[in-house]
């Protein structure tokens, strides 16, 4: 029990550290969520010299459409979760039968149960926001006047303030989906969840500061 404790402390401090260094920390301007943000500035600046802005209404349909997919795939994760809690007996006598190497109550498994769909609200809740702000983006590129009509580079600030909230609020919500994978590892056992926990961080922490998609952006 007293490593179950430890490895489930483990996973906190690693999602909750892990978070401070992307968003927080004197090293988030390298990494890649950072780098997105200084080109949606970019793109709103370019915006508001155009005349025509087709091309961004279909980005910011493209944006609002995955938004959408991953907030639906948090509910349905949900719902798997309440699946999981009606069939308790059934689960816990294939755990029985596998033999993992550690024994697990009722208890403990409706525990892990619970977890993971509070990873999953807070994902539906991230995703949620995400889409709401990105429809308050479309608006606010709506409100930006054609060149010469107005107060252009206020009104293109103030879109690309909103986009970078909304980007955020998004890769938070994804963050989650990811350390849910490594929450997985729980349910096989203490030291596979921080085995599965350390793996998924070294996995981001790669995207974000050694990955192509990095080098590429900067």
């Amino acid at each position: 029990m007293a490593l179950d404790y430890i490895a489930f402390g483990f996973f906190l401090v690693c999602a909750a550290s892990f978070s401070w260094l992307v968003d927080y920390s004197p090293w988030r301007k390298k990494t890649l969520t950072y780098a997105m943000e200084k080109r949606r500035s970019e793109w709103m600046a370019v915006l508001a010299k155009r005349d025509l802005r087709m091309p961004d209404t279909a980005i910011m349909t493209s944006l609002h459409n995955g938004t959408s997919f991953f907030a639906s795939t948090s509910l349905l994760g949900i719902g798997a979760g309440f699946t999981l809690l009606s069939a308790t007996d059934q689960v816990m006598t294939a755990f029985t039968d596998f033999q993992f190497g550690f024994e697990m109550n009722r208890i403990e498994w409706e525990i892990r149960v619970f977890g993971l769909m509070l990873i999953y609200a807070y994902a539906f809740f991230k995703f949620g926001w995400a889409y709401r702000l990105f429809n308050y983006v479309a608006i606010l590129i709506g409100a930006i006047p054609q060149p010469g009509d107005g107060d252009v580079d206020g009104a293109a600030a103030r879109a690309a303030r909103m986009s970078s909230l909304a980007g955020r609020h998004f890769n938070r919500g994804l963050r989650a989906l990811f350390f849910s994978i490594g929450y997985l590892g729980g349910f096989v056992g203490p030291w596979a969840l921080m085995a599965a926990t350390a793996l998924i961080v070294v996995v981001l922490a790669r995207r974000q500061f050694l990955s192509r998609a990095y080098k590429a952006v900067m």
